[in-house]
């Protein structure tokens, strides 16, 4: 079992960043890889990026590649997705999740826990 909080939420004008923090409850927090997604009003929750058990490898959807920067702390049971060159287009709520401990990354359908969301908001 893993529950998930998210934080860092904010509104920032475009051009700006934003770091968002992921703090899991649980005594395996290395069995799990962690994702964020996102869902802007009226569109469909969208996978952006994954960071596996030790932080060795990383997966970013092309829209956020070379801006958004997801990381691990394994000793605070924490992810961060750190934020640049935020866009208006990047507004939604993000959300982290987990797939099943021991699970690697796969499709967005294995995210099976997932956190409340917190709202980013950017503005032109």
């Amino acid at each position: 079992q893993i529950q998930l909080v998210e934080s860092g939420g904010g509104l920032v004008q475009a051009g700006g960043s934003l770091r968002l923090s992921c703090a899991a409850s649980t005594r395996t927090f290395t069995s799990y890889v962690i994702g964020w997604f996102r869902q802007a009003p009226g569109k469909e929750r969208e996978f952006i990026t994954a960071i596996t058990w030790s932080g060795g490898s990383t997966y970013y959807a092309d829209s956020v590649k070379g801006r958004f920067t997801i990381s691990r702390d394994n000793a605070k049971n924490t992810v961060y997705l750190q934020m640049n060159s935020l866009k208006p287009e990047d507004t939604a709520v993000y959300y982290c999740a987990a797939p099943p401990p021991g699970t690697a990354v796969g499709g967005a359908a294995d995210f099976n826990s997932w956190g409340q969301g917190t709202q980013v908001t950017v503005s032109s």
